[in-house]
């Protein structure tokens, strides 16, 4: 096929990090698999409107009717597998709701069929393993290229990191269970997330059960049902990483604890930017387990990212909204800079992207009910939290009028970041259990399933799905539904009055925040 016949497949340019190091070629005949997404067969541009209702006045789709509405075209997705098989690959999935189709075979057939350039295999410099590195842009033939919007697996690079902080003292200065937590940002009495399921996206790590029932059983509590969903051979698997073992079990323990009656799913997958991409993909879109929420505590700057998993990232998330689903994503524990390391300013993605809750960091001291005091976590030791103004998303129509602040590097204006936040200094972290002991553990990681579990809670006690929350979210600006967080920073932006690159809106109070979404007339029962 002569090159004027294919096209590049747009935003799937990508560069080898220039402080990795190359190990060794790659091994043409190993195998690979490849998942190739198409557009949507109809606009969801309809979802931002409908997002500007009262939950329960949204007109939702239903899972099992996303694909013939929204999802692939059937002879889109026969395009590509065609493609695919007269270039020796092998079909071994199709999802139209999800718009994926996936493949697999050797490496030298994949490049081949994608005129990929791999470069060799490569170490991380951040010591998370070795990885198969390629660069350049990918291309299709042109009669794919309207239809194909990422593909992704030839380059298995690690993409992101758990937004988890253990203090780096002997002790914290103070620490809380999750239940603690709840109680000092009044959640909804009466309430304990029943019917609501919630997702939690993994990259590693795994759970153990024994040490949920132990965990739970301290805590007064019967352990939440907890099933593990694989996702591109993403495995439940304790004991080989104590850092992600924290991670899921953080995340469990703190949706667990504060929605008691919740279910819960973990999608594992691989540390790639497919395994990130497809296990968002596959909870938003899970017909069995159906989670409201979704919480997501893994991310890297969103720089690190290329083009196409950015935009097909933030695609599936407005598939979510179209869902009534949540997704609550930490926002980093770096500061402004977010471990990039260059001087400037950086945001976490996919706490940046539009379509995602944005969850920053706060340092909490409370007595029971009563908070005492109330900043931003920007602690030497420990982190800070992410915070600041996208370089890759455009100022969203809900926070036009929370008048950010511009990028302090650019001076552009863009998407701010958090939205909200809670409780993540380690110094006031929460008592989790790990590994067969317990520790007090922080970070954004337990800011995103906190207010997950806060979102399950507000999903029962309304009768219908919030769903994509910042539009009823940010005109509450103010209000008594957050408590504002006016002192403190994360190294280029300070908190102050209304919103903020820090805290966002601020911490919630629970209490108020349903009545403030009951008053709206969320609570009158979904119409979907």
């Amino acid at each position: 096929m002569a090159a004027s016949d294919r096209v590049a497949v747009s935003g799937s340019e990508r560069e080898l990090p220039p402080g990795d190091t190359r190990v060794g070629d790659v091994d043409p005949h190993a195998g690979v698999e490849v998942t190739v997404y198409v557009r949507p067969r109809a606009a969801t541009g309809w979802v931002d409107a409908e997002s500007a209702r009262a939950p329960a006045a949204r007109r939702l789709v239903a899972r099992e009717e996303w694909a013939d509405a929204h999802g692939a075209a059937d002879a889109d997705l026969t395009a590509v597998a065609h493609f695919a098989t007269n270039a020796g690959l092998t079909v071994t999935t199709i999802d139209a709701a999800r718009r994926a189709v996936h493949l697999q075979g050797p490496l030298r057939d994949v490049t081949s069929a994608f005129e990929a350039t791999v470069e060799g295999r490569y170490r991380d410099a951040g010591g998370r393993g070795e990885y198969r590195g390629r660069s350049g842009a990918l291309t299709v033939p042109a009669a794919l290229g309207d239809l194909v919007s990422g593909v992704f697996g030839i380059d298995d690079r690690p993409l992101a990191r758990p937004q988890i902080r253990r203090h780096a003292q002997a002790a914290p200065a103070a620490s809380f269970t999750p239940v603690q937590v709840a109680e000092a940002y009044a959640f909804p009495a009466g309430t304990t997330g029943k019917g609501q399921s919630v997702g939690i996206v993994e990259l590693g790590g795994g759970f153990d059960t024994t040490d949920l029932t132990t965990y739970f059983q301290g805590l007064g509590l019967s352990a939440p049902s907890v099933t593990a969903v694989s996702v591109d051979g993403g495995q439940n698997s304790p004991g080989a990483d104590q850092n992600a073992d924290g991670e899921v079990m953080l995340d469990i323990e703190v949706v667990g604890a504060v929605a008691p009656d919740v279910t819960i799913a973990v999608y594992f997958a691989p540390n790639t930017d497919q395994g990130f991409i497809d296990a968002v993909s596959t909870a938003v879109h899970d017909t069995t387990h159906k989670p409201s929420v979704i919480s997501v505590s893994w991310g890297e700057s969103e720089d690190a990212w290329s083009q196409q998993a950015r935009t097909e990232m933030e695609q599936i998330l407005t598939e979510a909204a179209g869902l009534g689903v949540t997704v609550t994503v930490a926002s980093g524990d770096n500061g402004s800079g977010d471990a990039v390391n260059d001087g400037t300013q950086h945001v976490d993605f996919p706490a940046s992207a539009p379509h995602a809750l944005a969850c920053g960091g706060t340092s909490l001291r409370a007595s029971g009910a009563t908070i005492q005091s109330e900043s931003v976590w920007n602690d030497p030791g420990d982190g800070s939290t992410g915070g600041g103004i996208s370089r890759q998303f455009p100022v969203p129509s809900y926070q036009a009028n929370a008048k950010l602040p511009d990028n302090v590097d650019s001076h552009a204006s863009g998407r701010g970041v958090p939205d909200v936040c809670g409780d993540a200094d380690p110094q006031t972290g929460y008592v989790i259990r790990v590994d067969g002991a317990d520790e007090t553990i922080g970070g954004t990681s337990a800011v995103a399933p906190l207010w997950a579990g806060l979102l399950a809670r507000l999903n029962e006690q309304l009768g219908a799905p919030i769903g994509f929350a910042q539009p009823v979210l940010y005109p509450l600006l103010g209000s008594s539904s957050f408590h504002d967080i006016t002192s403190g920073n994360n190294g280029s932006y300070a908190a102050g009055p209304g919103w903020d690159a820090c805290t966002g809106l601020g911490s919630p109070d629970g209490t108020a925040l349903a009545a403030a979404l009951s008053a709206s007339g969320a609570g009158t029962g979904a119409t979907s």
